[in-house]
Parts: C-alpha cells; sequence; structure tokens
C-alpha cells in the first residue's frame, strides 16, 4: 500500500485520501481469513492510522431491529476499482449477502461502506448506522516502521486515515499480506492446478 501520483483521491491502495471501513475483498466468495499490513515506512508527518473496528463491538450500538436488517441477505457489493480498472461497462457486483452473519453473541461481517449498497431505504439507512456505529468504536494506530498489525477479516473493518506525499521515494509503505486458515474442499476441486483458486467468474453463484 503506497501513494501513486495521480491516484490521491482513488479509494483503493494507491491513494491517499481517507479510506472509510471495509472488509477486505467483500465482493469475492473466498475471503482472506486474515490481513496482514506491515509497516515499512511511516507517512512524514507520522499521522496517517491504520484504523480497525470490530463488529462485535459495533451491535452494541445497533437496535434489535437494524441487526435484523443487516443479517438479511439483501446487500450487494460491488467490485472494488482495483478489480476494474480498464473494464467498460457497468460495474460488477456481488450477488446478495448479509452485512451481519453467524452467531448472534460472535457476529461475522461483511461489509464495505464504499461498495456494498442496499435497494431499499430501509437497508440503507442500516447500512449507514453500521458505518457509524463502527466509527464509533474505532481504535486508529498509527504504526511505525517494523511494526505490523494482522486483522481478523470476517471480524473486524479497517481503514486509513488521510496523509499527504511527498512522491521523494519514503512516502508511507505498508505491503500486505492475505492469509487463509483453509481452502474449501469444492474449491480445491475446480483448482487448474495446485495453489491456484478458481477464477471469480467459474464460483461466482456457488457462495
Amino acid at each position: 500500500m503506497h501513494a501513486v501520483p495521480g491516484e490521491e483521491q482513488r479509494i483503493e491502495n494507491s491513494g491517499s485520501v481517507a479510506f472509510d471501513f471495509h472488509t477486505e475483498n467483500v465482493h469475492h466468495p473466498l475471503r482472506p481469513d486474515y490481513l496482514g499490513l506491515l509497516c515499512l515506512r511511516q507517512d512524514h508527518e507520522g499521522v496517517a492510522a491504520t484504523r480497525v473496528a470490530s463488529v462485535r463491538e459495533a451491535v452494541r450500538h445497533l437496535s434489535e431491529e437494524q441487526v435484523a436488517v443487516l443479517r438479511t441477505p439483501q446487500f450487494h457489493s460491488s467490485y472494488p476499482a482495483s478489480f476494474t480498472r480498464g473494464r467498460s461497462g457497468p460495474v460488477p457486483r456481488s450477488g446478495p449477502h448479509p452485512a451481519v452473519f453467524g452467531p448472534y453473541d460472535r457476529p461475522f461481517m461483511r461489509f464495505n461502506s464504499h461498495t456494498t449498497h442496499a435497494a431499499g431505504a430501509e437497508a440503507t439507512a442500516t447500512l449507514k448506522a453500521l458505518a457509524e456505529a463502527l466509527e464509533a468504536v474505532c481504535h486508529n494506530v498509527v504504526l511505525k516502521p517494523g511494526d505490523l498489525v494482522v486483522v481478523d477479516n470476517h471480524v473486524a473493518a479497517h481503514g486509513r486515515g488521510a496523509f499527504v506525499p511527498r512522491y521523494d521515494g519514503r512516502d508511507r509503505w505498508l505491503p500486505r499480506s492475505y492469509s487463509v486458515r483453509s481452502v474449501p474442499g469444492w474449491t480445491q476441486h475446480m483448482m487448474p492446478r495446485q495453489r491456484v483458486v478458481p477464477t471469480l467468474e467459474d464460483i461466482q453463484g456457488m457462495i
């Protein structure tokens, strides 16, 4: 994750504007279990925070009715801009999914404040309430060189504070890594070769 000249306003790794809460690859049925962010370089002013918020803390700020709406499979997540560069036509999106799911005492989340949408007014308002609840429980972590943050991608959303790049070879730089506990059996049978997961087009609609 590092700033690229001319892409400052992009809501993705190459930008430098604030990046609101999201779980990684929300549009994809095979999302990473964990996200790792290793700080190699801090921004010059030392102000850009890695922002982390747990759905298990956020739901305490929501009503039972709001949580019930979030648990219904009526939300769609558009592919992020980093997946659609050079592509013409409408931005593709995932099939319907809940934004919150799993056990009521240990919920999970699938949400991106920029790309997850609902058709109805009630569900749209509830997504906004979820974003506000995540903001209320947010932990801001200003990483220094050598620091590593590991995020449970099914429990916590993350984001980025804004910073001003100088493009002098010493801007903020956070390499990113994904990890999974295991690859589902059905996915293994569809792999074109070892360690290569099927294309999104092949598995779309299965989950």
